[in-house]
């Protein structure tokens, strides 16, 4: 299992002189590529390692907003065509994300009639 945490203390120590393990090794011991430690030594020479990934806590850019998934909502439960049509009739995004917002319609539905 790859070990960023092992592989920049191991790397620290290799640029101090304090280790005398390869980097062949380094990459034994972490699973890390030997290409992806060098690239990783540069980057703690330059000060810019970061354990967190950068696309972290980010919206994806494709994402919808809330208001289009209620006005698909909105739209959906009006219709009384199927999924397949709906999706065609509304046709900005895909089958697979139409369906998963309708999809989610029917099991509010659903719940709400075990309830009853």
């Amino acid at each position: 299992m790859k070990n960023k945490q092992e592989a920049i203390k191991l790397i620290t120590k290799k640029i101090k002189n304090d280790s005398y393990l390869t980097y062949e090794e380094i990459s034994i011991i972490t699973g890390y590529h030997t290409k992806y430690l060098f690239k990783l030594k540069n980057e703690i020479l330059d000060g810019t390692v970061s354990l967190v990934h950068g696309n972290k806590n980010k919206k994806p850019h494709n994402a919808m907003t809330e208001e289009e998934v209620e006005k698909i909502k909105q739209l959906y439960k009006r219709s009384s065509a199927s999924i397949r049509k709906f999706c065609k009739f509304y046709g900005k995004h895909s089958y697979s994300c139409i369906y998963n917002i309708v999809h989610d319609i029917e099991k509010d539905s659903k719940k709400i009639e075990k309830e009853v």
